[in-house]
């Protein structure tokens, strides 16, 4: 053999190898549709795609206290994006909050509830994200932030004192179906990091239901000057079924309750995709967390002159769709009566959503969304703290009144975002 025949026949071999290894390294189809479902699961889309922009290049920009950081590009572009990930590095960065080099991730990125994901799952979103998504070359933005703010070394002790990394293990007393919505909820769904109080150092109090300060879990939380609902509250656990909380993940209502605010992007891009089998399990394991016994105990009488003056501005605004028993108009207008939104304890979203407007989520069974025009411009401080004790206090609820004082702070804080 020539010098030039064996350069050839080592050539081949080496183009060999390397299409054996690309034919290695190829997902399969199922695991790839897998990974797009958990990535479902997960909403990955909603916090990695800019308002008009392509899915899973990043670019959302997010207000912290330390200022603004924009979600990053993970498509498998090998430059900009994550294409020259190891699945030890994607499961690092994802799970454990560490992207390569050792550059700790914002707790934007809710990996602390993606600690509790299986590593067959993640195997599965790595297959998704490496050979499902269309790799995009945009660059990532730098965080809006002034040193010392983008040193990143102190969400290692972050990590340390607040990130419980252990994968979810079912409990052996608790049924298959408790387990599966139990994963979900705590891990890809992380619906922790919405509903769950967060502490001086902007961590959620607890994990799951069964880690420290489990209590505190799902109570309730402030996203963007909405109230993430009190999953455990009174109210609402009356009000809701298990097969209702599925419901209201799939469309975003049932019953009485109707989402609104960011939770309608969740369901939007997430929850209205799953089967029901999952979206169930979640409402069985939702259904089975303890309740709290005071959260519909009004203590403050309302004012009987702001009942009468809010029933008046009611009569004037809202009568025409939301009718004059409350009832409102099915699958139309929102029930004002028994709803969870209105008479529960905290009244932000009442007041929100009659200052800001608001509107429905947009799924497959209602493409075109109910849309709650504001009325911020029109009425007063006083007026829509009239308004809504009226509605807090009538046709059976029993909420506590609201003040002039509430309505000042959310309109000065919705106006300043």
């Amino acid at each position: 053999m020539n010098k030039k025949m064996g350069w050839r026949v080592m050539l081949a071999g080496l183009l060999a190898a390397q299409c054996g290894l690309a034919v290695a390294a190829k997902f399969s189809d199922q695991e790839v549709q897998r990974g797009a479902y958990l990535a479902r699961a997960g909403d990955c889309v909603a916090c990695h795609t800019a308002p008009g922009g392509k899915p899973f290049v990043g670019g959302l920009k997010m207000v912290m206290p330390m200022g603004a950081i924009y979600s990053s590009n993970i498509t498998p572009d090998k430059t900009h994006g994550i294409g020259n990930y190891s699945f030890e590095q994607f499961d690092r960065a994802v799970r454990h909050g560490v992207a390569p080099g050792g550059k700790y991730l914002y707790p934007a990125m809710p990996y602390p509830s993606y600690a509790r994901v299986t590593p067959q799952d993640m195997h599965a979103l790595y297959a998704y994200f490496m050979q499902g998504v269309a790799p995009n070359p945009t660059p990532n933005r730098k965080p809006d932030m002034v040193w010392p703010m983008t040193i990143r070394w102190p969400l290692a002790v972050w990590n340390w004192l607040f990130v419980r990394d252990t994968v979810f293990k079912p409990d052996p007393k608790q049924s298959a179906q408790w387990n599966r919505g139990a994963y979900l909820v705590e891990g890809l769904g992380h619906c922790g990091a919405c509903h769950t109080p967060r502490g001086l150092f902007f961590q959620e109090k607890a994990l799951s239901a069964n880690g420290p300060n489990g209590k505190l879990y799902l109570t309730g939380g402030t996203v963007e000057h909405w109230y993430a609902s009190n999953l455990r509250s009174a109210c609402l656990q009356k009000t809701l079924s298990a097969q209702d909380f599925a419901l209201l993940l799939q469309t975003g209502s049932a019953q009485n309750y109707t989402v609104a605010g960011g939770m309608t992007e969740v369901i939007h891009h997430s929850t209205q995709h799953l089967n029901h089998e999952d979206l169930f399990a979640m409402g069985v394991y939702l259904k089975s967390l303890p309740s709290e016994t005071s959260a519909q105990v009004a203590g403050t009488k309302p004012d009987p002159a702001a009942v009468q003056r809010g029933k008046a501005l009611y009569d004037q605004h809202c009568v025409a769709c939301h009718q004059p028993n409350g009832q409102g108009v099915p699958a139309a207008f929102p029930s004002l009566v028994a709803n969870p939104s209105v008479q529960c304890i905290n009244p932000t979203n009442a007041i929100h959503v009659i200052l800001a407007g608001a509107s429905t989520a947009v799924t497959a069974s209602a493409p075109a969304p109910m849309v709650m025009p504001p009325f911020g411009a029109q009425l007063s401080d006083q007026q829509i703290a009239d308004l809504v004790t009226y509605i807090r206090t009538s046709w059976g609820n029993a909420a506590e009144p609201v003040s002039a004082e509430q309505v000042k702070e959310l309109r000065r804080a919705i106006d300043s975002h």
